[in-house]
């Protein structure tokens, strides 16, 4: 074997390898992105904490250096209605540490937060033509998703369940991203808020692949050659892998979080709303063991983080985690230490590696 034998992704977006270098709001940058896609992947722009003036900025640099395909990301969540009390409820959840680090705890909080894709949004899709957009949590409003493929962009979504995968299916989506409950970060689900029953990767992607008609790309628990392959096998088209690329030199975390990655293992992770107010994996840290790791007195996502924000900054002059979202998937254990660029065609390359041994030893 020397070749992908399911082109359905490949030829759909137009790139090489069926490597998806996922979209890590706060950690992703324009390099990493011009690389995997210079690589022969697709490299993906997270742009839910982006205005739309940086992401204009951000796609300007990213044609100057690269005409090869890009996928670009935005959350498509509803913005939610003020609610004092449920703010006043998680303030007091975080007083104590804000009187530990010297913070008053009854001083105003400001936070971007993470902006839905909306009109604005469309606009500067309308304006610069990626190959394809992608959305967590669901879609937008219809017209709006009408708009982006009428661009002649390719869109794509995140389910954690079969239903989901249907639903987007439905909705004309041209691929479904199946994303394990081991996949790091933000969990994309939409139509379900039990955490209880979410699916392993393992056995939500041959179900989806069997459920729907577009093409698969698997999501969560990939970091090396043989997951890559293991997808390939359970019927996925491709492979979204973000954990990997947090250790490559173009990623952008802070220390604390780089520290917690390169000690992780498979038990070190959890999910937790703490953070942003929705499901999110990542390694257990002090705020997470104390307060949840899902908690009912954190508010509506995406407003969490505006208070969380000050402790954060403290405890990180000191070198301490205890307050930072240290995304992490179940398998960052696995993951090479590389540019991003050799990352993914050192994916695709170990992948075929493992899947001619497998096909000369069982003689498939």
């Amino acid at each position: 074997m020397t070749s992908w034998n399911d082109r359905r992704i490949l030829d759909l977006f137009g790139i090489q390898l069926p490597v998806i270098q996922a979209p890590m709001a706060g950690a992703t940058t324009v390099e990493m992105v011009v690389a995997a896609s210079g690589a022969g992947g697709l490299g993906s722009l997270p742009s839910a904490q982006y205005s739309v003036e940086q992401l204009r900025e951000a796609l300007l640099r990213i044609r100057s250096e690269t005409a090869a395909p890009i996928n670009v990301n935005f959350f498509s969540h509803v913005t939610p209605t003020d609610d004092p009390v449920a703010q006043m409820r998680w303030r007091s959840a975080l007083a104590a540490y804000y009187v530990e680090h010297g913070l008053d705890p009854s001083a105003p909080v400001k936070g971007a937060g993470r902006a839905p894709f909306g009109t604005a949004f469309c606009n500067v899709v309308e304006e610069f033509r990626p190959e394809v957009v992608s959305f967590h949590f669901g879609l937008p409003a219809d017209h709006l998703v009408e708009r982006v493929k009428a661009a002649g962009t390719k869109v794509i979504s995140s389910a954690t369940t079969v239903d989901e995968a249907v639903w987007l299916e439905a909705k004309g989506v041209d691929a479904v991203v199946a994303m394990g409950f081991e996949a790091g970060g933000h969990r994309g689900n939409f139509l379900t808020d039990d955490m209880s029953r979410q699916v392993g990767t393992m056995a939500l992607v041959p179900q989806v692949v069997d459920a729907v008609r577009v093409p698969v790309i698997a999501a969560g628990g990939i970091s090396d050659g043989r997951g890559v392959a293991a997808a390939l096998m359970l019927g996925a088209s491709a492979v979204q892998i973000g954990t990997a690329y947090l250790f490559c030199p173009e990623a952008k975390i802070p220390a604390v979080h780089a520290r917690a990655l390169a000690s992780a293992g498979d038990d070190s992770t959890a999910i937790t709303n703490v953070f942003t107010g929705r499901p999110a994996r990542g390694v257990l840290n002090r705020v997470m063991r104390e307060l949840g790791p899902l908690s009912t007195s954190v508010p509506a996502f995406p407003t969490a983080g505006a208070a969380l924000a000050p402790i954060r900054a403290k405890a990180e002059e000191a070198s301490k985690d205890d307050f930072t979202n240290l995304w992490s998937g179940q398998a960052a254990k696995l993951a090479k230490h590389l540019p991003a660029g050799m990352l993914t065609k050192s994916l695709f390359e170990e992948a075929l590696a493992v899947l001619v041994a497998r096909t000369n030893v069982d003689g498939l």
